[in-house]
């Protein structure tokens, strides 16, 4: 089963119209990194500095992997250079039958 991961920012305010630059730089790696299989960023109706990133990966694994790179010198970023908080991550890879 995919892993369906999101990521949740809010932006700082005041770099709000830096935000797009720092996350197309960010997840361009993302995109890249095997076993991504796709990238949206959502932008809250209510507050356009929160963000939700969602992402769909192959497998958790390739999504645990990837995460562990972030963590290392070579997979750094700048993202939190923009960022109001500290964001949130989710990762949904079972799913619940429903009689429907």
């Amino acid at each position: 089963m995919p892993a369906i991961v999101h990521f949740e920012v809010q932006i700082d305010p005041a770099r709000r119209d830096d935000a797009a630059a720092y996350l197309s730089e960010t997840l361009a790696a993302t995109r890249a990194w095997p076993g991504n299989q796709g990238i949206e960023a959502l932008v809250d109706d209510a507050d356009p500095c929160h963000i939700l990133v969602v992402e769909t990966w192959a497998t958790a694994q390739d999504h645990a992997d990837y995460a562990a790179w972030r963590k290392t010198p070579q997979g750094k970023h700048r993202l939190g250079e923009v960022l109001a908080g500290t964001p949130s991550k989710q990762v949904y890879s079972e799913t619940m039958p429903l009689d429907l």
